[in-house]
């Protein structure tokens, strides 16, 4: 009776850890790099501080799905064990870090990605230990406490990133040491695996070329963002080149893979349903702006607003972090209420209203002067977080109930992929909105303002032909921008000059004008994504196998079967279902039989071509039912006719 509580406590610490750990560096970079005595500015540095920011969340992109899978077959519950143990070492060695300079950053960047691993784990595997351990009731609540949990991680990390990374940057990964060592511990003595299991053979090829491909593919975007020779960026380098055109061949040979595999990674076939395609086109374009949404603010509010407000550039990150919890508010308040409100009311309304609400807090965010109001800005950063919680769960709920249930499994699996690579996606799309932006005008506004204050031309002009990429990433680690890009320059200047470049005004009143015009760009993009992402929520509606609420569709990433709440009534005496791979495709030859509890056949059926079969004339009692196929191995359920 105790299990299933202590089941929901500890998976929801161990998401809530790994869920920080994902944005917890973003606001420490300048006291990390500082720590192991590394400007990530200099040539040659910028790779660093992306890797940095972008291994944790490219890794838990790419494995998830298959750390699912592995968990399918070998427990839910050790896979979830070994993840909790690989965090937590590589937290350990991540907060020992006793080297300086480039092999500090190569020692914390690989440990980052070895956290990821571990992360993965717990993130793959946590839903599922939930399912097993509640009954289908009880399954939604639980899982919503643990969904909530991991929202408010990856924004509770900002804050106390911000708050210990002054004080210690080794204090950033060793606050995870003593949760994980706790929570490793106590899930190795008390979980336990309660569901059936059921081994498969791993789509090792699809799993290889999946990978591959899409560490190509994000690898690209990464580099693609960093100048190359004259350019302000590198999308034109042999590598960007070779990494994006090489993962996209490789993930098509992934996809060529799926369709001939017994057990694949993806079902491919789903995508011939019209909402759960639409659904997934809504929550891939919806996260891009989300995502690129958080790294714009604070490039706003660090390089900007806070410093032109009496906010030191060594403080800024943490500001920044706190100025933003409207927006945290939002998506907290309105997720649940949607996702209870649209089970009752339709999906529809929810998922595309909250989509152009979003779009028109992105419009309204582009409306006021780059030195805004605080508390006009913090309302719509509040109908923001409003608009993404509202869309988030009908949207999830309405992919789900277009589904089979025999393919729920698979189908949410590809949705939460989607989702996370989206997230490392948008950080290469906005980032290069600001960047193109910026490169129209900022060179000329430096330089002539650098030149008005005492700056030798030369140097100016020098200057001011830097990539943008360089202000961007000072602005974005609340390093002071002007004291980056001059260098040794100031000390050459009069006092009363040097001092008032390097002021909170200079800068921020300096690059107003060409932020602004990367700002436009930037937030017209995230606009139509979500115009785009709401037209194709309104038209994901299709024919749905039953209604499955919010908490089941939850549990059905998973892979369990879930239980709908308004599922097909068989006649009396009727034993209906479908036979099916694990991944959830179909089986030809599918042959069903039905014994009672003395080993009398009552029944035998042959699947219908979609896998579907019924057997009539059955009187209430138990039964076993065996599946059997050619080349496949027969499998056993026992079930009760006409009862609960």
């Amino acid at each position: 009776m105790h299990y299933k509580w202590i089941a929901l406590s500890n998976t929801t610490l161990g998401l809530l850890m790994a869920t920080i750990n994902s944005s917890i560096v973003l606001i420490a970079l300048p006291d990390i790099f500082r720590g192991i005595g590394i400007d990530p500015l200099g040539p040659g540095n910028t790779s660093y501080l992306l890797w940095m920011i972008m291994g944790f969340l490219v890794v838990t992109a790419v494995l998830v799905v298959g750390f699912g899978r592995l968990g399918d077959m070998y427990g839910r519950v050790r896979m979830y064990n070994l993840g909790f143990v690989v965090f937590t070492v590589a937290s350990i060695l991540l907060a020992v870090t006793w080297q300086t300079g480039e092999a500090a950053a190569l020692w914390l960047i690989g440990w980052r990605i070895v956290q990821g691993i571990g992360g993965a784990f717990i993130m793959a595997n946590s839903t599922a230990i939930l399912t097993d351990a509640f009954p289908a009731d009880q399954r939604g609540t639980a899982l919503g406490i643990n969904g909530v949990a991991a929202i408010a991680g990856s924004f509770l990390g900002l804050v106390i990133g911000g708050l210990l990374g002054p004080l210690n940057w080794h204090l950033v990964f060793l606050v995870s040491v003593p949760f994980g060592v706790f929570g490793t511990v106590w899930a190795y003595l008390k979980l336990r695996d309660t569901g059936e299991r059921r081994p498969a053979k791993m789509d090792w090829w699809g799993n290889i070329t999946f990978a591959v491909g899409l560490i190509a593919l994000l690898i690209g975007i990464t580099y693609g963002i960093q100048p190359y020779g004259d350019s302000t960026m590198g999308w034109g380098s042999p590598l960007v080149l070779t990494c994006v055109i090489g993962g996209v061949v490789v993930l098509v040979a992934f996809a060529v893979i799926e369709s001939k595999v017994a057990n694949p990674l993806f079902t491919l076939s789903l995508f011939r349903i019209r909402a759960f395609t639409l659904g997934n086109i809504a929550i891939l374009l919806s996260s891009l702006g989300r995502g690129g949404l958080q790294f714009i603010l604070i490039i706003w509010l660090q390089g900007i607003w806070l410093p032109q407000h009496g906010y030191s550039f060594e403080q800024t990150p943490l500001w920044a972090g706190i100025y933003m919890l409207p927006l945290t508010l939002g998506f907290l308040v309105s997720a649940p209420a949607s996702g209870s409100l649209s089970a009752r009311l339709g999906a529809r309304w929810f998922s595309a209203g909250g989509m152009v609400l979003t779009a028109v807090s992105f419009v309204l965010l582009e409306a006021p002067p780059i030195d805004f109001d605080y508390w006009a800005f913090a309302f719509v950063l509040l109908v923001s977080g409003i608009g993404m919680g509202l869309f988030t769960s009908p949207n999830r709920a309405e992919i789900m109930n277009s589904l089979p249930a025999t393919s729920r499994g698979a189908g949410a699996g590809m949705n939460a992929t989607f989702q996370n690579a989206a997230m490392v996606l948008s950080i290469g799309v906005f980032f290069s909105l600001m960047i193109a932006g910026l490169s129209q005008n900022l060179p000329s506004v430096l330089e002539h303002g650098l030149a008005a204050h005492g700056v030798p031309a030369a140097d100016a002009g020098r200057v001011a032909g830097l990539p943008p990429v360089g202000v961007l990433f000072a602005a974005f680690l609340g390093y002071n921008p002007i004291q980056q890009l001059l260098g040794p320059i100031l000390s050459g200047l009069p006092a009363d000059q040097a001092t008032f470049l390097t002021g909170r005004s200079f800068f921020p009143q300096l690059i107003s004008g060409p932020f602004a015009d990367g700002l436009t760009a930037a937030f017209w993009f995230a606009t139509v994504a979500c115009l785009v992402a709401a037209v194709a929520s309104w038209f994901a509606s299709g024919r749905r196998t039953g209604r499955v609420s919010v908490g089941g569709e939850l549990a059905a990433s998973s892979g369990e079967l879930v239980v709908d709440e308004a599922p097909e009534e068989p006649a009396p005496g009727r034993l209906m279902g479908a036979v099916h791979t694990l991944s959830g495709a179909t089986v030809l030859d599918g042959v069903v039989t039905v014994t009672d509890a003395q080993g009398t056949q009552r029944g035998r059926a042959t699947a219908a071509p979609n896998g579907r079969y019924a057997i009539d004339d059955l009187l209430p009692g138990e039964y076993t039912v065996v599946a059997s196929s050619p080349g496949f191995r027969p499998d056993v359920a026992t079930v009760s006719l006409n009862g609960r």
